[in-house]
């Protein structure tokens, strides 16, 4: 296909000057989809759109004029690949507000990853663990940092897992995987994610989070519908001792591994000494109570 007969999403100004939605959308869908946007591009959040009655202008003031790879309709969202080596890949997403009107959201995975309003990272240490320390396994390509946690982080290979920690006698208490919601897909596809929750499985405590929601894998565009749901259904029934949770985004699966990890190493502290957990770790009663 030459340049001249490819698709292209068209980005022109919106010839209104009393709209609040000051751009333009042309996609190659539906005979031509056009919406009205409030930017070009979901850059920092999602971007508010609204169907276009008035139609293309005659002669549009264009701003943007790209060729478009793929533009698919998955249900009440849209995917949109460009061919550009940045800003390329994005969705949007046809829902309906309270009150019964459209709402047409323009996101990308960054933005929905990111836009979390009113959900802030808690700063309190965990389980009374002033300095946590956290085996980092060697294969992990993407580490977290744990830069707003209090815990530093060792590398070496671990029998299972992304993450852990050591009791007194250098043993593994517990263990964290972190999966991607693309590697989650792949590893229940093609059968990896049965073997690693079998290593996961013969620790004494050890979980599965995925830095994304349930809802992303049920509408995961590259699977049949129900297909990766059943197949997570299955591993968990298989690997009850190994949860598998879904925690929205990077930042909070951190978060939680985190705390996860503390409180499994505090727990072993207690069943090995015979004593209750480090101070922290549980509430202490309110004055008055018991």
């Amino acid at each position: 296909m030459s340049e001249a007969t490819r698709p292209r999403l068209l980005i022109a100004r919106n010839p209104d000057p009393d709209s609040k939605l000051p751009y333009l959308l042309r996609l190659p869908i539906d005979g031509g989809l056009i919406l009205k946007a409030r930017d070009t591009w979901p850059r920092t959040a999602r971007v508010f759109c609204a169907r276009a009655p008035e139609g293309w202008p005659e002669m549009p003031e264009i701003v943007e004029d790209v060729a478009v790879v793929s533009c698919v309709r998955r249900g009440i969202a849209m995917d949109i690949v460009l061919d550009r080596p940045r800003e390329y890949r994005s969705q949007l997403v046809f829902t309906n507000l309270a009150n019964g009107r459209e709402a047409i959201f323009w996101q990308t995975r960054k933005v929905v990853g990111t836009a979390r309003p009113g959900a802030r990272i808690p700063g309190r240490r965990a389980s009374g663990i002033e300095d946590l320390e956290i085996v980092e396994d060697t294969r992990e390509r993407y580490p977290y940092r744990f830069a707003h946690q209090q815990a530093h982080t060792v590398r070496e290979a671990l029998p299972a897992g992304d993450y852990a920690v050591r009791g007194p006698t250098g043993s593994v208490v517990a263990a964290v995987e972190r999966k991607a919601l693309a590697d989650l897909a792949a590893g229940l596809t093609n059968g990896t994610l049965v073997f690693e929750l079998a290593r996961l499985a013969e620790l004494p405590r050890a979980v599965v989070v995925v830095e994304d929601r349930y809802s992303a894998l049920i509408a995961h565009a590259h699977a049949p519908g129900g297909f990766l749901p059943d197949m997570l259904a299955r591993v968990a029934v298989r690997y009850p001792e190994v949860p598998i949770l879904f925690l929205e985004t990077r930042p909070f699966a951190e978060e939680w591994t985190f705390r996860y990890l503390a409180a499994a190493l505090a727990e072993d502290l207690a069943e090995t000494s015979g004593t209750t957990p480090p101070a922290g770790s549980t509430p202490e009663p309110s004055p008055g109570t018991g």
